[in-house]
């Protein structure tokens, strides 16, 4: 059967269809925002997502080295700034591991990474090395869940405050400033999805990208669950010198 070739209505339309799949609809990520998740769990987190963090900026920074369009560089690279800081403004990492010290965490121990469980730097090294052989549009689209992230935020910000006041409020930052740049970074990428993908072959690939860029912050969080929710990190079970498991 081939592919159906939609109008940019309908297409537009299947790709925010795929907020389904969003991770906001983990189990994981719904008992963190309904309060049921202990400390240790909260901190897993955010140790964890800190690493997908830090890759974000690499990632476009791949989109940049493949792309020859100066007009889409000079929008792009505004995503990097956002992360990574500039001219005194701290940048999306540094709000991050604020974010990390609120819910109990040394800055030391985030940014060594001795928290990161292999399932999730898989998945985060697996995003990176598609942007660095993907086309750019190609790259570009498998930022579309972008689209749904402002949601994410905002339930964060409506709901932790109440369910987790240990957490310091100055941790927040994060959410706060990543709602308005996650809506300004989908006007662009999703302007220059529509445009580059618009044939039936070349759709169906769009949304495929997009699955799969999905399907790695599911697969983050089923790490995260397994060694947070139901106790069994990577070698749980496997007995090492001097008696530890």
């Amino acid at each position: 059967m081939l592919d159906k070739l939609y109008s940019r209505e309908e297409f537009e339309a299947k790709l925010r269809g795929k907020g389904a799949f969003y991770h906001i609809h983990h189990p994981f990520h719904i008992m963190m925002n309904s309060g049921q998740c202990t400390q240790k769990q909260i901190q897993g987190w955010v140790a964890n997502r800190y690493y997908y963090q830090t890759a974000i900026p690499v990632k476009d920074a791949n989109v940049l080295a493949n792309c020859p369009n100066k007009d889409v560089r000079k929008k792009w690279v505004q995503r990097i700034l956002d992360h990574d800081g500039y001219d005194g403004a701290e940048g999306g990492i540094e709000a991050w591991l604020r974010l990390g010290e609120s819910v109990g965490l040394k800055r030391e121990e985030i940014e060594s990474l001795e928290h990161v469980l292999p399932g999730v730097r898989f998945a985060v090294d697996a995003y990176v090395n598609f942007a660095r052989k993907a086309s750019w549009q190609e790259a570009a689209c498998s930022s579309l869940t972008e689209m749904f992230a402002p949601d994410i935020h905002q339930k964060r910000l409506d709901s932790w405050p109440e369910h987790y006041p240990w957490i310091d409020k100055g941790g927040y930052d994060y959410f706060r400033t990543r709602l308005g740049e996650a809506r300004r970074d989908v006007e662009h990428g999703l302007e220059l999805t529509l445009e580059h993908f618009n044939t039936a072959a070349l759709q169906a690939q769009a949304l495929n990208i997009l699955q799969f860029k999905l399907d790695i912050l599911w697969t983050m969080l089923d790490a995260m669950t397994l060694a947070y929710e139901y106790n069994r990190p990577p070698y749980h079970n496997i007995e090492i010198e001097g008696g530890n498991s």
